[in-house]
């Protein structure tokens, strides 16, 4: 078994949770969410995140607004909807739940 491909599982399994969470305090642009979940350790790359965003706009749970940009390109400035906000509630209090959970069952 790899435990490095197991430990990434485990890292990807949660993005969705973390990047809701991120997005619930302050709007934010994509790289700036790469680079907070890369300083949690979360190693997340563009390849990743950008497909996950879309997928959380897609279904509502995220909208975005464009910024024009003084270095390049215009900006996407994502944030949580209402919906999002209900959404990452349940997430947090099942993560919660998850949490007490493992560690019932990994304490000796």
């Amino acid at each position: 078994m790899n435990l490095e491909n197991t430990k990434a599982q485990m890292r990807k399994g949660v993005l969705e949770f973390c990047i809701l969470s991120l997005l619930s305090n302050k709007e934010a642009y994509a790289s700036d969410l790469i680079q907070e979940m890369k300083d949690s350790k979360l190693l997340v790359v563009e390849g990743t995140i950008y497909p996950l965003l879309t997928r959380l706009k897609n279904e509502g749970l995220l909208s975005y607004r464009w910024e024009e940009s003084t270095g390049g390109p215009p900006r996407k400035y994502y944030k949580v909807t209402p919906l999002g906000d209900t959404f990452l509630r349940e997430l947090k209090k099942t993560w919660d739940e998850l949490v007490e959970a493992v560690a019932k069952a990994t304490t000796p």
